[in-house]
This record gives C-alpha cells, sequence and structure tokens, in this order.
C-alpha cells in the first residue's frame, strides 16, 4: 500500500519529497491510516482535528484521541471547537454542509498562518465511488463525474488509488488503533445510505467497482479538460464584462456542439440550474425581454445577446447623501462623493461619474431606484422627458431598467446614474463649487 500511495503522489505531483503537509485526522480509521503512510513515507506533517461538538463525550475522546496521536508521531497539533449547529442554523445549512464548510476554512486559515504548503485528507477510492453515485443520484454535469479530484488547489489526496479493503489490511498489519464514529452506520445521512446499501449490490455486479470508477473518473477527468478548453474559447469570444451587468453575445454560440452544456457551462458562475437554461435555450429564437432568474443573479435576452445583473442592487432602497458625506455603502456597489472648487475642477465625462452644481443641489440627497412617473431634463434638453421613455429610447434591458438608480434632489431627478445628468443641475460658468458624485464597484 506505501508503494501504491507514493506512485500517486509523483504520477500525480500532489506535493514534493520536501513539503510541508497538514493532514486532517478525525481519529476515524482512514485519518489514522494517513498519518501512518505520512509517517513512513517520511513526510513532514502535522495533525489538525476539529470537535464539531455534535457528539458530546465521543466528540472529546476524538480529540483527545488525536492529540496522543500527535504525541506519538512527536509533529505539531491543531485543534478548534466549532457550534456547528448554531451555524448551520444562521447560514441555512445542513449540519453536514456546515461542519464541511466550518473545517476547510479553519484548515486553510492554520496553513498559511503556520506555513504549511498543503492539507492532506484521507479520501480513497470508495469515497470517489460514493460522490459520482450521489451526484448521479441527484443530477450532474460532467464536473460532478470526476469524483474527488486528487489535488485542488493547496488540498491534496494522497490516498484515491487505495481503497478500504486496503485499509483494513493495513491497520491489521501495522497494529493500528482508531477510533470509530458510530454517525457513519446510520443510513439517515444520503452518503451513508448509498454506502450501505447501493454500492453492496453494484458490487455484485461488479467486484471491482471502485478501481473501474476510479479509472472512470480519470478519463472523465481528461474529457472534462477538452471540454473546459472549448468552453474557455467560447467564453473568451461571447462574454463581456461591463460595470453594471455582464454581457454574453449569442452570435459566437449559434453553431455552438451542446449548446444547452455550453450555456450552463457559461453560466455556472451565476448560478442558473440546468433545467433554467433549458427553458432559456428553448426562448433564444422568440421576442426579446424574457427574464430568468437564479438565487443571485437575473438574466434577461435582449436582441442577441444575454444580460445579466446582480439581484441585490435593486433591493438596498434608498440611501441618503448627507452634506459633507464623502463616501456612501449601497449593497454592492459604493458612492464616492467629493467638493471641488469650481475653477480647480476638471470635468470628467464618464457616465458613472456626475458633477453637479452645488448651489442647485438641497441636502440631503437620495438615491433610490427609479418609479413609474419620474422625469427630469435631460442634459443639453430643455423639455421634460420621463424616465420610462428615456430608458426605452436607449434600449436598456428589462433587468438593468429595474435596477437603474435616480439621485433626488428636493424631489427633482438630478442624475440618472450611470445613463444622464439632469440639465437644471450642470455645472455652468456661474458654477462657484462642484459636487462630484461617482459610482465605483467592489
Amino acid at each position: 500500500m506505501l508503494q501504491k500511495v507514493s506512485g500517486f503522489i509523483q504520477s500525480h505531483t500532489l506535493c514534493q519529497p520536501e513539503s510541508k503537509i497538514l493532514a486532517a485526522v478525525s481519529g476515524g480509521i482512514d485519518s489514522v491510516v494517513l498519518c501512518e503512510v505520512l509517517h513512513k513515507l517520511k513526510y513532514n506533517f502535522a495533525i489538525a482535528h476539529c470537535n464539531f461538538g455534535l457528539r458530546a463525550e465521543d466528540a472529546e475522546a476524538d480529540q483527545l484521541f488525536t492529540k496522543k496521536l500527535a504525541k506519538k508521531y512527536d509533529v505539531p497539533f491543531y485543534t478548534e471547537n466549532f457550534n456547528t449547529r448554531a451555524f448551520a442554523e444562521q447560514e441555512k445549512l445542513s449540519i453536514q454542509m456546515a461542519a464541511r464548510t466550518l473545517r476547510y476554512q479553519w484548515f486553510e486559515q492554520v496553513r498559511q498562518q503556520e506555513g504549511y504548503g498543503y492539507i492532506a485528507t484521507a479520501h480513497h477510492s470508495n469515497d470517489t465511488t460514493e460522490t459520482i453515485l450521489l451526484h448521479l443520484t441527484k443530477g450532474t454535469g460532467i464536473a460532478g463525474l470526476h469524483g474527488i479530484p486528487a489535488k485542488n488547489g493547496n488540498i491534496i489526496r494522497p490516498m484515491l488509488s487505495v481503497s478500504k479493503d486496503d485499509i483494513f489490511e493495513f491497520v491489521t498489519e501495522h497494529r493500528l488503533i482508531w477510533r470509530e464514529d458510530v454517525s457513519n452506520e446510520t443510513t439517515k445521512y444520503q452518503r451513508n445510505k448509498i454506502r450501505h446499501e447501493v454500492i453492496p449490490v453494484l458490487k455484485e455486479i461488479n467486484p471491482n467497482l471502485e478501481e473501474t470508477m476510479l479509472h472512470t473518473a480519470e478519463r472523465v477527468s481528461h474529457a472534462e479538460s477538452i471540454v473546459t478548453a472549448y468552453i474557455g474559447n467560447l467564453r473568451n469570444q461571447s462574454i463581456k464584462e461591463a460595470e453594471n451587468a455582464t454581457y454574453i453575445s449569442l452570435r459566437p454560440l449559434q453553431n455552438a456542439t451542446g449548446l444547452p452544456v455550453v450555456l450552463h457551462e457559461l453560466l455556472r458562475p451565476f448560478n442558473f440550474s440546468y433545467s433554467v437554461v433549458l427553458e432559456l435555450v428553448d426562448a433564444l429564437e422568440g421576442i426579446s425581454g424574457k427574464q430568468f432568474d437564479s438565487p443571485t443573479h437575473t438574466l434577461v435576452k435582449d436582441r442577441d445577446q444575454l444580460v445579466i445583473t446582480t439581484r441585490n442592487l435593486s433591493s438596498f432602497g434608498s440611501i441618503v447623501i448627507n452634506e459633507g458625506d464623502e463616501q456612501v455603502e449601497a449593497g454592492n456597489v459604493y458612492f464616492r462623493i467629493k467638493y471641488i472648487d469650481a475653477d480647480k475642477y476638471k470635468l470628467n465625462p464618464k457616465p458613472h461619474v456626475a458633477a453637479l452644481d452645488a448651489e442647485q443641489l438641497k441636502f440631503p440627497l437620495k438615491l433610490r431606484t427609479w418609479q413609474e412617473g419620474d422625469w427630469f431634463v435631460p442634459l443639453g434638453m430643455n423639455g421634460k422627458k420621463k424616465i420610462s421613455d428615456f430608458l426605452i429610447d436607449k434600449k436598456v434591458p428589462a433587468n438593468l431598467k429595474s435596477q437603474t438608480l435616480v439621485l433626488v434632489s428636493d424631489q427633482s431627478i438630478a442624475w440618472i446614474v450611470n445613463q444622464r445628468l439632469d440639465n437644471r443641475f450642470k455645472v455652468t460658468d456661474k458654477t462657484q463649487k462642484v459636487v462630484e458624485i461617482s459610482l465605483e464597484r467592489r
């Protein structure tokens, strides 16, 4: 087994012989074997243990056991106690997802603070099989079929090439002691249900299931790299990032192979599900204006492009700017305010910057989303115009319309943010002081 693990580390370039490794150790059989393997292979490692506070005395016993394990190997020991239930409730996560989030955040914190090169986990080939089956059951794309990656950033899995049977043989041969987590036996958790009830049936068909799944995952991973290169090329051709939205041109995608998959990959950063993507594909030949939502973003088909905006910009309500304020926060953006003598001011023509005559303003000013019935006098004109008509004339997509902000001075619109200044508030030869307000993104 040592030779198998060593060969796997080298063939996948997981780390170097001189690397400092932080081993994630629960005290269970897998992580105990990981420690022994790292020790036998003469790696410089430390032990990190999480107490999630979920198993009362058993959790305390696990913590003490891993501390003794670190003493046995004469390696540094790091441990942390978490209130996992409170975190799960606060973030609206399952207990398993909450524990995973806390675990990896803390591991990375320790890795950086203490100068370790890698975090090693004790995942093995059975874990890969379980992960692939779990993803298949819930529905997945190509990324869900490569199982657990051998290396993901600073996280390495040296034991992915060994099975649970290999691990049992190893602990017997080396007479290792470990802590048993009784929650691993209950089938109320989805992964355990697959482990105890599904995989045994599949192994009746294929006794070498884990090895087969591992090889399949490797082939899928190579295929994914080909798809990633193809998607990356289309991404460069079609996606344009702007200050207030992301634009995806549909022209480069017209002849794309597997358009639903391509769009799903392009939209993955915006959290659109595959079912929504299928609806979008059906709507591509239809009229403009159709809207689709993800938990975090809104997408609108606008002629020959897709326009994607974040959903939180329009929800921050009114923001007050008091005289003398130099910055105000507004969701995922902020506004910077400067007060400059007119004879020292150089006009900035960019649409995200408004130069206003201070004498015409009445503080406090207010930033809000535009409302039906709002009007202003567009810069360079004398007559008033409804903002709704102005946005139609500008062909602003529906989701950007709903997010359009206005600066209000004593009930009058002084600026359609990022669009047009009101003529009544412009800087003139008579202006003595300029108030410059600029929209900034984080």
